[in-house]
């Protein structure tokens, strides 16, 4: 009953304060809202990568000329020449890990049909390739490994080419088109992908026999990179080491040698962005987090004014037998309910900044429950550490003193 009582007039006090109260509840409103706006942004940026990634081949590994040099994201290899077609048949030969299997040249140049041209890459690969990437045909067929053995000149266009080399809406399956000036068939159209977690558009692509790519218009002997697909996505990471192993035989490569060539899982590209968006997430948080501070410091403030301004109250209350404990109650539970309140509405208005910056700045988030405990927990303790020291100054006063205050 006496704890109810002290709510009781810790409310009585707040409600007659109203404007000051609010004003007291910004910081936290506003810290507990940017927490979990931030929390969500961060989640839905892993998840939208995760997925990305995921969609271009969960199981797929990559080979590619050169050290590791562990970035995000690699170029082609450029004259680094230490993947050949004989490492891939080694590893096709030897691999009991891999499903699929396709080397990879590839160059740019200029998609032409008639008046209409488009910049573009050509990429030589066999047919396994679409099994790789997991995307398949809107129309036509894919090239046969007859066609890659004799350097057939046919190829697999992107929808972003299509639309830009054939913008009538003409069926380009069975049309001639060129690249640069070397003519070709079109006899396959790819699904639409869209772009992919680097703002790449997966669908700017010409797909051809690398045979041809590599005979006809880049005119080299050795790989781009090697494209991979492990069994399943549990055997991925036995599958690096195994490929990394054959690898090294194959290049003759002793124990203290450094591997001349990289291998990467999407496992371990998804982990190396996970990453960088988790400590972007924690700096973005650390930093609103300030207002939670903020909050806090204006609670303890407002408390002490509160104090000044009731001595007399106070001074009364334990004149007539109220103790020091009930006192400090009381002022702590003041500040506990400011705290709360304020981060009851802080979650209500971050929830609505999700759901806004979602719907209008189209980016991905993912309010997950542990952002909304800690935050409201962070608020409770904020209540707690910044109300105990004015509460606790208001139960030592001297009641004499206090009723003789001015």
């Amino acid at each position: 009953m006496r704890l109810l009582n002290l709510f009781k007039i810790a409310f009585k006090a707040i409600i007659l304060n109203k404007t000051r109260t609010l004003l007291t509840m910004l910081g936290i409103i506003i810290g507990v809202a940017s927490v979990i706006a931030m929390l969500a942004i961060g989640e839905g940026s892993k998840e939208s990568i995760r997925s990305t990634i995921s969609s271009m081949g969960s199981n797929m590994i990559t080979i590619r000329p050169g050290a590791d040099d562990r970035g995000p994201a690699r170029g082609s290899g450029g004259d680094v020449q230490t993947l050949t077609l004989a490492n891939y048949e080694t590893i096709k030969n030897q691999s009991t890990l891999l499903s699929y299997i396709t080397p990879i040249v590839n160059g740019g140049g200029q998609v032409i049909n008639g008046a209409n041209n488009w910049p573009s890459t050509i990429y030589g690969v066999n047919p396994e390739y679409l099994e790789i990437k997991v995307v398949g045909l809107q129309s036509g067929s894919m090239f046969t490994d007859a066609e890659v053995k004799s350097a057939s000149k046919v190829v697999v266009l992107g929808q972003t080419v299509v639309e830009n080399v054939f913008p009538d809406g003409q069926d380009p399956v069975g049309q001639m088109i060129r690249f640069d000036n070397i003519p070709f068939k079109v006899i396959g159209v790819l699904e639409e992908k869209g772009e992919n977690t680097f703002g790449q558009d997966q669908d700017d692509v010409v797909i051809a026999p690398y045979t041809t790519v590599q005979k006809r218009i880049l005119a080299i002997d050795y790989l781009n990179q090697i494209m991979a697909s492990a069994i399943s996505e549990d055997d991925a990471a036995d599958a690096v080491i195994e490929v990394t192993d054959i690898l090294r035989a194959e290049h003759k490569l002793m124990d203290t040698e450094d591997d001349d060539f990289t291998v990467r899982s999407m496992e371990e590209l998804i982990s190396t962005f996970s990453s960088t968006s988790d400590m972007l997430t924690i700096l973005l948080v650390a930093v609103s987090s300030i207002s939670l501070l903020i909050g806090g410091i204006g609670i303890m403030n407002i408390m002490y004014v509160s104090v000044k301004e009731r001595t007399k109250e106070i001074g009364l209350r334990m004149a007539v037998g109220g103790k020091g404990s009930d006192i400090l109650m009381q002022f702590l539970i003041e500040a506990i309910l400011i705290s709360i309140t304020g981060g009851l509405l802080g979650v209500f208005i971050g929830l609505s900044a999700t759901v806004f910056i979602e719907k209008f700045l189209h980016w991905p988030t993912s309010v997950t429950l542990y952002s909304i405990l800690i935050s409201f927990a962070v608020c409770a303790v904020t209540g707690i550490f910044f109300g105990w020291y004015p509460a606790r100054k208001a139960s030592s006063l001297d009641p004499i003193t206090a009723l003789r205050y001015e």
